[in-house]
């Protein structure tokens, strides 16, 4: 199995941390195939690393499929999806589950990072 260090807005970190956002969209796909947790990054301006969580799922479909199945969890609005998908064929959403919030958060340095990923970074 492996992790992913995935850089992710504060807005949306905290949504996840709270456990009302049970999904985490992406415009590209790992080519592991076998993440099963997500470190999470909270960008600037918080830029720590803040917590994880397990993925259940990653779902790949036409970004109206993904948000059909996905809608009620989303943490963000049809609107949000829509900007970001726009003129996307495919939509990768992570399904999330149980968080883990650090209490005290890492720099990316203590991970052995030494620069902000833009959309993810294999940590094994």
């Amino acid at each position: 199995m492996s992790k992913i260090l995935i850089p992710i807005k504060p807005e949306y970190v905290e949504e996840i941390l709270s456990g009302r956002k049970k999904y985490e969209y992406r415009k590209i796909r790992p080519k592991k195939r076998d993440i099963n947790k997500m470190i999470i990054y909270s960008t600037f301006p918080v830029m720590k690393v803040v917590g994880e969580v397990e993925v259940n799922e990653i779902i790949v479909d036409t970004p109206e499929r993904v948000w059909n199945i996905t809608e009620h969890h989303t943490g963000i609005s049809k609107e949000t999806y829509d900007l970001y998908y726009k003129n996307k064929s495919n939509a990768i959403a992570y399904k999330l589950g149980k968080v883990k919030k650090y209490d005290k958060p890492l720099e990316l340095a203590e991970l052995g990072i030494n620069y902000v990923p833009q959309s993810f970074v294999y940590l094994d």
